[in-house]
């Protein structure tokens, strides 16, 4: 294993636009933390563009896995959880350079979770939730059972996530076994589900109550950026414009139907405006936080 750091120490060194370099072990064999190889190097890299490389290689018969990225895809990951393991990469990984102390900070900033990130964690779950929950419901409506089983599951990972991210925990590391001991009352809903001897149907209709109840409860605080980027002016948004926000942006998150349940929940206003292109007197919907 030191020849191996030793090896990518050198041979990265002097490297134009390095910032820093980190090697994480896979702890078991069959582990999916670095799809499966011995080692990940998680090679960060500043050349003025986006950068997403993979490379296999083997060294003194470990396979690696090589991950070149760039800052901002680095914080993309970090923020909007497209790739949930980096969370973990970053907290077990053995940081072998660091030009500037950049990945120690990023690394710091994890571990104290601030309200900034809780934020946007929380606003991406949420919106997952209520996706695959509405989605469950519909499912369920039109007789596709299983497929109602498969999203209720997904929307009930996301309530969980939510609920610990609220605690100050980062949902990517264990999920279940940290859940029992924050709040058994979703670990139940979840052994409701996955083991109870009632009826397929049956368990999927107990999970959309509890689901339903939770909508009502974490919509408001699960949205927090989403109102204070709507509260940071006073003309209304229109969805390109939340869409591309920097804020948002990094969350890969499509606002529409969020958008819409907090309209019919009398949280934001939507004013309809006229269209700058004069589109056949088409008006364009926007968005403001509501009066009160």
């Amino acid at each position: 294993m030191e020849h191996i750091k030793a090896h990518f120490a050198y041979n990265y060194r002097d490297e134009p636009g390095l910032i820093g370099l980190a090697i994480v072990e896979n702890p078991y064999p069959y582990n999916p933390l670095i799809d499966g190889l011995d080692l990940l190097v998680l090679h960060l890299l500043d050349k003025g563009g986006k950068i997403n490389r993979t490379e296999h290689v083997q060294i003194e018969s470990k396979r690696v896995l090589v991950r070149t990225i760039d800052p901002q895809s680095l914080d993309e990951w970090v923020s909007g959880g497209e790739n949930r393991n980096i969370i973990e990469w970053l907290v077990r990984g053995e940081i072998l350079m660091d030009r500037d102390g950049y990945l120690g900070s990023v690394r710091e900033r994890l571990l104290q979770f601030p309200d900034t990130m809780r934020e946007q964690k929380r606003f991406t779950e949420f919106a997952g939730f209520l996706r695959t929950y509405l989605q469950a419901k519909q499912d369920l409506t039109d007789g596709n059972l299983l497929d109602a089983y498969s999203h209720v599951l997904t929307a009930l990972h996301h309530w969980a996530h939510i609920v610990l991210i609220e605690e100050g925990r980062h949902p990517e590391l264990t999920v279940w076994k940290q859940l029992k001991r924050v709040h058994p009352g979703i670990y139940k809903l979840y052994e409701e589900l996955t083991v109870s001897p009632e009826t397929l149907e049956q368990r999927v209709q107990l999970v959309l109550l509890g689901c339903e109840f939770s909508v009502m409860n974490k919509m408001k605080t699960s949205c927090s950026l989403l109102f204070q980027i709507l509260a940071s002016r006073e003309e209304p948004w229109s969805i390109a414009e939340l869409q591309s926000h920097s804020s948002i942006d990094v969350l890969h998150v499509d606002l529409s139907l969020i958008l819409q349940k907090l309209v019919k929940r009398e949280y934001i206003r939507e004013v309809a405006v006229m269209n700058e292109l004069n589109d056949n007197g088409a008006l364009e919907l926007r968005y403001m936080i509501a009066n009160g």
